[in-house]
């Protein structure tokens, strides 16, 4: 059987809460790339939201060090 290459199943992919403080359903933060930063220059940066199911070329089943 295949592995899942989706984001719910990568090291860098945290499920709790997007950016907002509230739970987005099905969807999580991609820790792999630094925040992003905003266009206002007192405003934090923020990490890009996913979902569960979305993938990207930097998978990884392990975190790197």
């Amino acid at each position: 059987m295949a592995q899942s290459v989706s984001c719910n199943s990568c090291a860098y992919y945290e499920d709790h809460i997007a950016n907002s403080t509230k739970v987005a359903e099905n969807a999580g933060l991609c820790r792999f790339n630094p925040p992003v930063t905003q266009p206002e220059p007192n405003a934090r940066g923020l990490w890009p939201v996913v979902t569960a199911s979305d993938w990207c070329g930097h998978f990884s089943t392990e975190t790197r060090n």
